[in-house]
């Protein structure tokens, strides 16, 4: 049973004579890249090629029609994901996202088939086919959403963050967000009372340099957006959302802060996505070089793959892993094209809270 609220008083950063702004980049600066054992390695490979093939083949089924609404792909960011969720505590740690939410939830180890034939809207679905690709869930797990209104998910997870706290269960919150919703309001409202109250609590800027479609130097004033939680004391990372190594050990360093009692983190994971912001945007305020050097120079997992292969690892043993996940999405997209959809009567299900 949760315990009562402590009738004290905290004692704001300000108030602590012996406050001092702890700077974790300058820690992080000294090692920035996680030493990962080979089977690590072949674990972040295969969970950032699985994301990547699934992505694709949900572009694939949107482009046939068999995926309504809104889609947002994480292709091109899969270090992110799965540099930061490997890290995690999966039975204390919470997880909440934005809309693009496909990878996180694959990053967890969810069954692609219940996330695929959540994408077509079939009952099998992890949201019993009425979330999309907006907005998943899954409480077993801890994933909070897939939240389709802009910055909102980060005020949730200050809550989430202070329900960790309350309960006193050793947890963590990750809470996601992208270069666009970091100029929403209630995102600075919760880092203020995540530092006030110092909340276990990791906000993730995942900076993909574009927003809906507008570049971060014409919509934003600060751009490096690690910064955005100095007036609230909260201490920044950057780090190159490229490169899963390097975002697994900023988890590294990030987690431990946070889990030392010592209030939240703000870390700017600077990524690419290589599709539009959504299915239907044809990003043109960009150019085809420019994706196509992303893809030649800074690929997540092509820079993996280059590691494992000077670890001993021949082509034809990591074009096998490509194949066994080009499987596994083939039968996910079976699965789902071949799932019913819901009955009529589940429209008014999960509408209302009927016990607590």
């Amino acid at each position: 049973m949760a315990k009562p609220p402590k009738n004290k008083t905290p004692q704001s950063p300000a108030e602590n004579p012996e406050f001092a702004l702890h700077s974790l980049q300058k820690e992080f600066e000294k090692s920035k890249r996680y030493d990962a054992s080979s089977e690590q390695l072949r674990q972040f490979y295969e969970q950032m090629l699985l994301i990547r093939r699934f992505e694709e083949r949900a572009g694939q089924l949107y482009g046939l029609g068999l995926i309504g609404g809104f889609c947002h792909l994480y292709i091109g960011q899969e270090a992110v994901a799965i540099g930061l969720q490997s890290a995690l505590d999966g039975d204390k740690d919470s997880v909440i996202t934005g809309y693009r939410d496909h990878g996180h939830m694959l990053a967890y180890g969810i069954d692609p088939k219940v996330i695929m034939a959540e994408l077509t809207g079939r009952e099998a679905g992890i949201s019993k086919g009425k979330g999309g690709s907006m907005h998943m869930f899954s409480t077993e797990h801890k994933f909070y959403g897939g939240h389709g209104i802009v910055g909102a998910q980060v005020a949730l997870g200050g809550g989430l963050a202070l329900a960790h706290q309350y309960n006193e269960d050793g947890g963590l919150c990750l809470a996601y967000f992208g270069d666009g919703a970091a100029n929403q309001g209630q995102v600075y409202e919760t880092f203020n009372m995540a530092s006030l109250w110092k909340l276990p609590i990791v906000f993730v800027v995942e900076n993909n340099q574009y927003a809906m479609g507008t570049a971060v130097g014409r919509s934003s004033a600060e751009t490096e957006f690690y910064r955005r939680g100095t007036a609230f004391r909260i201490p920044g990372m950057k780090v190159n959302g490229m490169d899963v190594l390097e975002v697994r050990q900023a988890a590294e360093i990030a987690f431990k802060h946070v889990r030392e009692g010592r209030g939240p983190v703000l870390m700017e994971c600077e990524t690419y996505r290589y599709r539009g912001h959504s299915m239907s945007d044809p990003a043109k305020y960009r150019t085809r070089e420019e994706v196509q050097d992303m893809k030649d120079h800074k690929d997540p997992i092509e820079g993996l793959k280059k590691i494992l292969i000077e670890q001993g690892n021949s082509e034809d043993e990591l074009k096998a892993i490509d194949k066994d996940i080009r499987k596994v999405v083939s039968e996910a997209a079976d699965f789902a094209e071949n799932s019913p959809e819901p009955e009529a009567s589940e429209l008014y299900t999960d509408v209302l809270v009927e016990e607590y």
